[in-house]
């Protein structure tokens, strides 16, 4: 009766387009009224869910992604990536893959990177014979891959469901993104010969020291992330505000394209939208709470039960799960609401906590850019002007690769675990 309220109660405003974060909310009040619990008991597990502190670091994250974005660091980025491979034929292809690990790593905010890499690359791919709905697939498919390479919003959030340590999730991400990457860019060499994409342009070790030159403001960032976390100097909060004083500091007096006042302006957006994602947060906790109560987690084990001899089948299932969750809600419900119940399974059946979130990551990245729901295809899709349906006649190869991707760090977890292994974070 509990669980058929609750999950009544959030459907049905979630048809109604509510936002998420309230039909949680709504269905946190009914779930608790239906089981004869104190509605007092919302408001205290809100306070004490929203009390951490590794979430400090997601406005910091938000704030520097946005003013970089604002301040034109994707361009010099989007210049180096051409200079290392636009020699090859797709090389202006493959350089989008390249920029968007790059630019992943700075960003932090899934729609900011969709955003810059959609108007920075998008004219240029169409300048040298690519088809729309191939440029928007490139992109969709890189910023897919990038959920993995830190400082994703995501992980943070993941980090605080599950208890682990971000950084630990971060310096997990960085050789799981690069797999995806590679399997992608053979993808784009294949469609290359097939579909006749030129080569972009010639390049020179001369033109690759000019690049890196020019793009040695915005790399500072993921060198100083993956030495700093790597070496223990600082938390992923800490990372958060040098990541925040810096890019501050390079927009102004570096690049000096951005007025006090829009600095302002980026602040008061990280703060709103880092209260979004809290505010989730808190609100998802009394609806796992409804959610165990009413014994879902011991049904699910029953269901997954066939799959627990065998690990990685349980973990392809849960992945697909968390992939549906990611294009129909976005990701963070996935972490809030469908995480918390399967991860204690996962653990029983000796699944490394790092590893599983790894995987979750990946795949509500790939969810986030599947057809016809997710969000951030909807976004890449809108600059490069074609539907959906004639778009996915072109992406279905790109998200096969995304796929093999994802079996790859499925089947070996040595890839999610031996950079924080090596760095002593985890056993």
């Amino acid at each position: 009766m509990i669980l058929l309220a609750t999950l009544a109660t959030f459907l049905i405003l979630l048809i109604l387009s509510l936002p998420i974060v309230f039909c949680l909310g709504a269905a946190g009040v009914v779930g608790l009224a239906a089981s004869g619990l104190p509605l007092q008991q919302l408001s205290s597990t809100i306070v004490s869910a929203s009390q951490s502190w590794v979430l400090l670091a997601i406005p910091s994250f938000i704030f520097a992604g946005s003013l970089m974005e604002r301040a034109g660091m994707s361009t010099a980025l989007v210049e180096l990536a051409r200079a290392l491979v636009g020699w090859l034929r797709g090389g202006l292809g493959m350089s989008v893959i390249v920029v968007s690990y790059f630019f992943s790593d700075i960003c932090g905010s899934k729609m900011a990177e969709v955003s810059a890499l959609g108007s920075a690359l998008m004219p240029s791919l169409k300048k040298a014979g690519y088809r729309p709905e191939d440029g928007a697939s490139l992109i969709a498919a890189g910023t897919a891959m990038g959920m993995l390479v830190p400082p994703a919003i995501f992980m943070i959030v993941i980090s605080s469901v599950t208890n682990q340590s971000a950084v630990a999730l971060f310096l997990a991400g960085f050789i799981p993104a690069a797999v995806i990457g590679a399997c992608l860019c053979v993808l784009v060499l294949i469609q290359a010969h097939f579909l006749k994409w030129p080569k972009d342009t010639r390049t020179s070790f001369n033109r690759i020291l000019t690049a890196l030159k020019n793009a040695a403001v915005p790399l500072v960032i993921p060198v100083v992330i993956l030495g700093g976390f790597y070496m223990g100097a600082f938390t992923a909060t800490e990372a958060g505000a040098i990541v925040a004083l810096y890019s501050l500091l390079a927009a102004k007096f570096y690049y000096k394209s951005v007025t006090w006042t829009e600095v302002l302006y980026l602040a008061y957006d990280a703060g709103v939208l880092t209260g979004v994602v809290v505010f989730l947060l808190a609100v998802a906790t009394i609806f796992q709470y409804l959610l165990g109560l009413s014994g879902a987690p011991a049904f699910l084990a029953w269901l997954l039960a066939p799959l627990e001899g065998h690990p990685w089948l349980f973990l392809t299932g849960v992945a697909m799960l968390t992939l549906v969750f990611g294009m129909v809600l976005e990701g963070l419900p996935a972490a809030v609401v469908l995480i918390p119940v399967v991860f204690p399974i996962a653990l029983k059946i000796g699944i490394h906590p790092v590893h599983f979130d790894i995987v979750q990551t990946a795949a509500v990245g790939i969810g986030l850019f599947t057809p016809p729901l997710g969000v951030g295809l909807l976004m890449a899709l809108r600059f490069a002007d074609v539907s959906v349906w004639q778009h996915a006649k072109t992406y279905w190869p790109y998200l096969l690769a995304l796929l093999v991707g994802l079996m790859l760090i499925i089947c070996i977890p040595e890839l999610s675990l031996f950079l924080p292994r090596s760095a002593g974070l985890i056993k």
